[in-house]
């Protein structure tokens, strides 16, 4: 369902932090080739904090509608509803995009992805992200050479990061949140997809207080066989939000740096951002953008970037591998 000028329409379920954003990537640039045809959320809270910022976006009545207006569902609610309305899409001929994981139940994840296809996909915005790009270009270029580690380390103040305080109940959660789930998530897609398949897996994971997520990890496993050190941390350090992705050859080092910004270690021993780095707050709306050039490619049935149901999938794997650690 698209409209006269071609845009493709798609509705939103759930209009939290991650619908918020996908409105203002759309909106944000005049030329999208894509439109808002419907958000819904269960809480109406939720919508008019929404329909405040954004008065032109459509607000419906339940999920039937969004699907009902939209040839492509984005599903960007809490994980545990996630399945529930990208079947209900996939029912009514529609294409999904949907926020990760894909389910909170590793088997309904698996019987999802066998049953759904090519008919969707997941938003890794490192699969569209100016960085990631830099890296891939250093890589081809041999600035690492032959690969020696991998390693991954995040850390925050706290958990949830402020910014995702509405989302506390089920973000601090052992079934549903997390930062392993959240966080860790994106940059293990980015070790499969640039490195190769993920397996091997040992370490240990904290939940020191019952009933809440994880406060640590320490993991070992292999991408594409490179050995790789994965190391999360709640507490003792100041920034809201840091991560490092590092890749380590006989030839150099390059990394990704507070999710946006490319490194490459220089003749001193410091890391030193590419020319074009851009910090994250400008990255990611460059990164949302291409996402949904990949979404308009998907449901056109076209080759598309973004990160496929399979890919998820093997992602989601080793993040429950590691929580039962």
């Amino acid at each position: 369902m698209t409209t006269t000028d071609d845009r493709l329409a798609l509705g939103i379920i759930g209009a939290g932090i991650m619908g918020e954003r996908l409105i203002g990537a759309i909106h944000g640039a005049p030329d999208s080739p894509v439109r808002v045809a419907a958000l819904w959320d269960p809480a109406p809270a939720a919508l008019d904090r929404i329909g405040a910022a954004f008065p032109t976006v459509p607000r419906v009545s339940d999920a039937a509608a969004v699907v009902a207006a939209s040839a492509c569902v984005y599903v960007a609610s809490p994980p545990a509803s996630h399945l529930g309305y990208a079947r209900a899409a996939l029912a009514a001929g529609r294409t999904v995009f949907c926020e990760k994981p894909l389910a909170i139940d590793r088997a309904e994840a698996r019987a999802f992805v066998a049953e759904a296809g090519a008919s969707g996909a997941v938003n890794f915005p490192f699969a569209s992200s100016p960085g990631v790009a830099a890296l891939e270009r250093w890589i081809a270029e041999g600035a690492v050479g032959t690969p020696r580690r991998l390693t991954i380390a995040v850390a925050f103040a706290r958990w949830p990061r402020p910014w995702q305080a509405d989302a506390a109940r089920w973000l601090d959660a052992r079934a549903e949140g997390g930062f392993t789930r959240e966080v860790v998530s994106h940059f293990l897609f980015l070790a499969r997809r640039l490195l190769g398949p993920l397996d091997w897996l040992a370490g240990r994971v904290d939940f020191p207080e019952a009933g809440r997520s994880e406060r640590s990890i320490d993991v070992t496993l292999n991408a594409g066989g490179i050995p790789v050190t994965l190391t999360g941390r709640v507490g003792g350090v100041p920034e809201d939000d840091h991560n490092t992705w590092t890749f380590e050859g006989e030839a150099g080092a390059i990394r990704l740096r507070d999710w946006a910004i490319a490194e490459r270690l220089g003749p001193d021993g410091r890391f030193t951002p590419g020319p074009d780095a851009l910090p994250n707050a400008q990255a990611r709306p460059i990164a949302l953008r291409r996402q949904l050039d990949g979404v308009v490619r998907m449901t056109r049935g076209e080759p598309h970037h973004l990160a496929t149901f399979a890919e998820a999938l093997a992602v989601q794997e080793v993040v429950e591998g590691i929580l039962t650690l």
